[in-house]
């Protein structure tokens, strides 16, 4: 073999191999929720995924993960990435006027939309965590949440 047929072979090898160039790193576990029932494109999605009761669902800086995400044709997707398996719960809701937190009125009721993972509801107070609750085993989890307005 001439110096060409070499580098050629070992081109073709390296190939092969798995070692392209353009060859793609390991999906990172990803837990992905598609969020419907939005009234308008305004404002902006907040989610926050909980792995305990602890917080669950108002308290944002107890959640293991928050994201707020833009809004097109009244649908969002959040999506919370590098994630372990367990057990955790999603809340979500439509911060309309963007200031960053649930607005409610005088009672403590929701005046934006909320929602939560397994389209848990509450009674009388916000959704519990066993409600919510869900496995994720790791890899790639598809969720949907639909947004209510009360």
């Amino acid at each position: 073999m001439g110096p060409k047929s070499l580098l050629l072979f070992g081109v073709i090898s390296a190939l092969a191999a798995g070692a392209s160039p353009q060859s793609q790193e390991p999906v990172a576990d990803t837990i992905h929720v598609e969020i419907d029932g939005l009234r308008n494109d305004k404002g902006r999605v907040a989610c926050a995924l909980y792995s305990s009761s602890d917080g669950f669902p108002k308290q944002a800086d107890k959640a293991v993960a928050r994201t707020a995400v833009s809004i097109a044709d009244k649908k969002a997707a959040c999506e919370f990435s590098g994630i372990a398996p367990g057990t955790y719960a999603i809340s979500a809701f439509h911060d309309e006027n963007g200031n960053g937190k649930l607005d409610t009125n005088f009672m403590g009721i929701p005046r934006e939309g909320v929602g939560a993972s397994n389209g848990a509801k509450g009674h009388f107070g916000p959704p519990k965590f066993d409600k919510a609750a869900f496995r994720f085993p790791g890899g790639r989890l598809e969720l949907k949440i639909t947004i209510t307005y009360l």
